[in-house]
């Protein structure tokens, strides 16, 4: 029999794929797979040196996964050469399994335990909730101060407010930039919230340096370049899932940002686009649980864009908060029919206040604490 072997090597993140071809275009795909070794409770610490040492010499990275009663080690690269059995019978092995997802850092069975990401005096995740509320777009200082005080009134916990708007018509308003960074910056100054806020370009960062939590839309959730350099920047991400993105491309995304060297990223479902055109997007409730499975990282939402029409925030976000969200980002303008930007999805800071007890009542019946902060 004549066996003709073509070998492509294919590049990704902690991956190495080679696809074989054998005989009559008959295609047989060899995949060097992710490992993980789970280690059983208070290993002795000399045998795990030695496994250790002994990894690192068969040319596999190694990443360590402290909780608080398991310790796991990640094998990421050509582990086609690790003999699974010889490591399942130390004594200090739990189990050994080969992990075919291509995200890594984000993935759940290298880090069991949820992250929790702090934003100064909040926490995210790990049944901590973060209520987001602001304007889509920062129109003037006045605006911004008089929304970001409402809100907080009514129990947010963070402040969002859009300096730089990217938009499908380059005719629409862009967003006051610079200005409107500064005019947010006062706000925070005045209420003490931390700030939520989008960067649509990397020229754009060192404006950055005083905003709390940077926002990646999803029209920038494939941008690579800015998601590389948003891995160094030291600051939590909240990255929002693409329109048409599936749940591996959004975790893939996430995987460049914690590549790089940040791990504090912020999952956001925030609607995705669908045959029905009655509304904005189509809210995916079931990106939550789904998430929440694959990784350890927070998942929050968007009922804003997700439906874009105003009435449908309050039941939507209920929604969210039911199927087990770790927060949502809801835009709140104090004249919507007069807003600069996405005024029929925004609701009012009355109706915010409205909400708010609600959702505090929701998480009390899912078993979380009454407080929403």
């Amino acid at each position: 029999m004549n066996v003709t072997l073509k070998v492509v090597p294919v590049v990704d993140i902690g991956i190495k794929l080679r696809a074989i071809t054998i005989g009559k275009g008959r295609k047989f795909e060899e995949i060097c797979r992710i490992m993980i070794v789970i280690l059983k409770e208070n290993p002795n610490q000399a045998q795990l040196e030695n496994l250790e040492s002994w990894l690192k010499s068969q040319g596999v990275q190694i990443h360590r996964s402290q909780g608080q009663s398991q310790t796991i080690l990640g094998l990421v690269g050509d582990t086609s050469r690790v003999d699974i059995d010889l490591i399942s019978a130390l004594d200090i092995v739990e189990e050994v399994k080969r992990v075919q997802d291509p995200y890594k850092a984000a993935n759940r069975k290298f880090h069991p335990q949820d992250t929790v990401i702090q934003v100064g005096d909040v926490k995210i995740g790990g049944g901590n909730f973060a209520l987001i509320a602001g304007p889509c777009s920062i129109e003037s200082e006045e605006q911004i101060c008089f929304v970001a005080k409402a809100v907080k009134a009514a129990g947010a916990n963070l402040l969002r407010g859009g300096a730089f708007k990217p938009r499908t018509s380059p005719y629409s308003f862009q967003g006051l930039r610079e200005a409107g960074l500064r005019m947010l910056l006062q706000a925070k100054k005045e209420t003490g919230l931390p700030v939520v806020t989008e960067v649509m370009d990397i020229s754009q960062l060192p404006f950055f340096d005083e905003v709390d939590v940077i926002q990646l839309g999803a029209r920038n959730m494939q941008n690579f370049e800015l998601l590389k350099e948003l891995g160094h920047c030291g600051k939590p991400i909240l990255l929002k899932r693409g329109l048409s993105s599936t749940y591996q491309e959004l975790l893939m995304s996430a995987e460049y940002i914690m590549a790089g060297g940040n791990e504090q990223v912020i999952l956001c479902e925030r609607g995705i686009r669908t045959f029905e055109t009655y509304t904005r997007n189509t809210l995916d409730l079931t990106a939550i649980p789904v998430l929440h499975r694959l990784s350890h990282l927070p998942v929050i939402v968007d009922p804003s864009h997700a439906s874009g029409k105003s009435w449908l925030v309050p039941p939507m976000a209920l929604s969210a908060v039911a199927t087990g969200a770790d927060g949502l980002i809801v835009e709140v303008h104090h004249d919507p029919e007069h807003a600069w930007c996405d005024g029929p999805q925004s609701i009012t800071p009355a109706v915010f206040a409205e909400m708010t007890p609600k959702i505090s009542q929701m998480r009390e019946l899912m078993g979380f604490a009454k407080e929403t902060k």
